[in-house]
């Protein structure tokens, strides 16, 4: 959420900032009236909370019995006043919470502008794309060549867009991810066991909410959400919560299913395993001081470049434009594999400064030192990785010509296997 005191004083930054993401709906206008009214129907009501009180001491100094009687009236007036007055502040407030959450955080002033991803910028690429003897196959046809990788059952058990892997490849596809949590942890990161679900007051702090709603899973029964990634409980774990500014920054991971309607135009990247409505995800996510982030956001691409290096996969790193700037985050690097079988660079991690958009939505704050102001923590989250896309990258960078899969050198002890076959 963005602070409420920089559109009322500076509105022409906010729409300045939504001018660069080429929106043009945002409620900025209808933010500044509901502010403005709500503000003066709050000094309305403060001033008849203050006659009351001047009513009622006026009243305990009264001896007349029939002076008495005419002031309650009149302060029954006044109570009556006041419960209109505080039901419609509390009204206003409401909408202008809801107007609030429309609005998405603002670029940093170095984001490139640009109209969509076609205007991302390749920062750098790194690594060399593999010649190959032969024709590489796309992961789906190798997966299902060997019998590993099975559509039909994930139809026959869920539906559309889900998949069985089975022996080796599920082997790889567990020590993927033990071995990304474990490179985590040995850089300093603290390891969580998350629900899989949380509350909607998570979802909204996070700001999946209302903006997501529609490509959410919801329980409800319950009124408990399906994790589209493990950011939402890694930020709900500090909600409301005051934290000790010598321990920042804290540096956290987690490995969670995640769950997407991913609602696309039928046949669009629906092929193989590189969207599905389930998929396994590492996240990483940092929570620091406000002068630290820009650091940190590079430290945490420092962190995903070390994987996708030991992995050995040919990867590049782009900096999202304006236009394709995710609706929470200030600035985003993407990193992109190179998936020889599908002819593709495929994004498996990206990376974002969120800022203080979602401790503001959270009311996560932190003290410099003790009895000091309570100030807005930054937070940071990155993919650590995506395992269905790293694993496309594997299987398509390590395939041999007799259909077999040289599994990558940094995760055999993982996979206790050096080929699949």
């Amino acid at each position: 959420m963005n602070d409420i005191r920089l559109i009322r004083e500076k509105p022409e930054v906010m729409r300045e900032a939504l001018a660069k993401r080429q929106m043009d709906t945002a409620p900025v206008d209808r933010i500044l009236a509901l502010d403005e009214e709500r503000r003066a129907k709050l000094s309305e009501l403060e001033a008849l909370r203050a006659q009351r009180n001047s009513a009622s001491k006026e009243i305990g100094r009264m001896k007349e019995q029939a002076q008495r009687e005419t002031m309650k009236d009149q302060v029954r007036v006044i109570n009556i006043q006041i419960d209109a007055l505080d039901t419609l502040v509390g009204e206003l407030d409401a909408q202008l919470q809801e107007a609030m959450y429309e609005l998405p955080n603002i670029p940093d002033a170095d984001v490139p502008i640009g109209k969509d991803d076609s205007e991302n910028v390749v920062i750098k690429t790194v690594g060399t794309l593999r010649e190959f003897a032969f024709t590489p196959l796309p992961h789906y046809e190798l997966g299902t060549k060997l019998g590993y990788l099975d559509f039909e059952r994930g139809v026959k058990l869920a539906g559309t867009r889900f998949y069985v892997t089975s022996g080796p490849l599920a082997k790889l596809q567990r020590g993927l991810i033990q071995w990304l949590l474990d490179h985590h942890i040995a850089r300093g990161y603290r390891e969580f066991g998350l629900p899989f679900m949380t509350k909607e007051e998570i979802m909204l702090g996070a700001g999946q909410l209302p903006k997501f709603r529609e490509n959410l899973y919801h329980d409800v029964e319950r009124d408990a959400w399906f994790v589209p990634t493990a950011e939402i409980p890694l930020t709900g774990l500090h909600m409301n919560d005051i934290l000790n500014g010598d321990d920042l920054p804290l540096n956290y991971t987690a490995y969670t299913p995640c769950f997407r309607k991913e609602n696309l135009a039928a046949g669009k990247d629906t092929r193989g395993i590189k969207r599905g409505f389930q998929f396994d995800k590492v996240e990483m996510y940092k929570y620091c001081k406000p002068e630290d982030s820009e650091q940190e956001l590079q430290n945490m691409v420092a962190d995903i470049e070390d994987i996708l290096v030991q992995l050995q996969i040919p990867y590049r790193v782009k900096e999202l434009c304006t236009g394709d700037l995710g609706a929470n985050s200030t600035k985003t690097y993407d990193l992109e594999v190179w998936a020889p079988g599908i002819g593709e660079w495929l994004e498996v991690s990206s990376a974002s400064n969120v800022r203080d958009f979602q401790a503001r939505r959270s009311n996560i704050r932190f003290r410099r030192a003790p009895g000091a102001k309570p100030e807005f923590v930054h937070t940071l989250n990155g993919s650590g990785l995506g395992v269905p896309r790293t694993m496309i990258a594997i299987l398509e960078n390590y395939q041999q010509e007799d259909d077999w899969i040289e599994v990558p050198q940094v995760l055999r002890e993982y996979v206790r296997l050096d080929a699949i076959k």
